[in-house]
Order: structure tokens, then sequence, then C-alpha cells
């Protein structure tokens, strides 16, 4: 019987593959029969002479033409891991945009605080200015404090309320020079001086924008 089939291996098998199958026939036949046990050893021994002539004859066996031809087979590249990249952090939605640096005032009575200091204040410069022989640059600069303080309060943003007083006391410069021409040769019969009739629109401004503007 071929030594091969008595073995259970094809003739390309490695020896690996030999040597394992003479061991698995010897376990399956066990001590009982030592005759099939010898007739395994004597299978084994054949394939092994037969794989060293081959060797010594100079020729390739199947077996190991086909272990060759597994070497020169190149092994899979391995894939080269980079290192995830951290995550950044979400960023925070921006719920409730930010109020800008500059709005036009818009027209609301004042209340509470914001009402009666510019009354007592730019009015009691008002009834200030009126006096015979008043210089109007102190009522004028102390008006435009308190409208200025009183806007900001009310704004909430310096640079407005700066602006807004600086427009409302040149609009009412503008509005007394206006009248002051328009009066012309009649200021000689009021008892006011050409200054205090020009100053008094520029406080009435003051204390009106102090009043209505938010």
């Amino acid at each position: 019987m071929d030594p091969y089939v008595r073995l259970g291996v094809t003739p390309d098998a490695p020896f690996d593959q030999v040597k394992e199958a003479r061991d698995a026939r010897i376990a399956e036949i066990g001590d009982d029969d030592p005759l099939a046990r010898s007739r395994i050893e004597a299978a084994y021994d054949a394939v092994l002479m037969d794989r060293l002539k081959e060797r010594q004859q100079g020729r390739v066996s199947t077996a190991a033409r086909s272990a060759s031809q597994r070497e020169q087979v190149a092994p899979p590249a391995e894939r080269i891991s980079l290192p995830s990249l951290p995550r950044l952090a979400p960023l925070p939605l921006v719920r409730n945009a930010a109020r800008p640096s500059f709005a036009l005032p818009r027209l609301e009575l004042a209340t509470g605080r914001e009402r009666w200091f510019p009354l007592v204040a730019i009015g009691g410069l008002l009834v200030f200015l009126l006096l015979p022989g008043t210089d109007p640059g102190l009522p004028l600069a102390l008006g435009s404090l308190a409208a200025l303080v009183n806007l900001q309060r009310r704004h909430g943003r310096f640079l407005q309320a700066v602006l807004t007083t600086l427009a409302l006391l040149v609009a009412g410069l503008l509005v007394g020079a206006a009248l002051v021409a328009l009066l012309g040769s009649q200021l000689d019969a009021l008892p006011l001086a050409r200054l205090q009739v020009e100053s008094l629109p520029a406080l009435l401004f003051l204390l009106v924008g102090a009043l209505l503007l938010a």
C-alpha cells in the first residue's frame, strides 16, 4: 500500500503534517494491534526515505516546492495606525447677540429718579440763567453734565450718552443763534443779554432730551 495513502496525506504534504498524521494513526490504533502500528511506522519511514532520495538526487520535492512558493508570497503590508487627532470641544452657541455699542435713541418718558433729577438740576439752571447778569457758560456746563449723567443711566452706554448730549447742546446753540438773529434789535427791549437768550434753547434741549430719550 502506498505510504502516503496509509498515513492519509498527499505527496506534497510538509514534513510537519506527515509527522502529525503518523502520530494520529498510532493514537487511533493504540497498543492492541502492534502489526498495524508497525505498518504505520513503516509507511512513515518510507515517506522519509522518499524525501531523502529526492534531496540526494537534487530534486525538489512537491512539499518543498509548495513551501517555497508560500515563502515567496509577500506578506500583507502592515497597516500603519496613525494617532487619532484630539477632538476639539464644540463651540458654545451664542444665544443672545451682543448689544451694539451705539443705537439710535428712542422716545420714552423717564420715570422715577431719571425724571425728577433733570427736572430739578436743569430746571434750576434755567432759572439761574434767567437772572440778570448771569454768565451762561456755567449753566450750560452744569446742564450738559446733568443731561449726560441722566442719559448714561437710561442708556447704560457712556459713549452714546456723550454723543447724545453733544448733539443736544449743539442743536440748542444753533436754535439760539437763529433766535437771536430773528429777534435782532428787539433784544434791547429784553432784560436778558444776547448770550443768555442764545443759551436758553440749549438748556431746554438738554432738559427735554434727558427726559424723553432712552
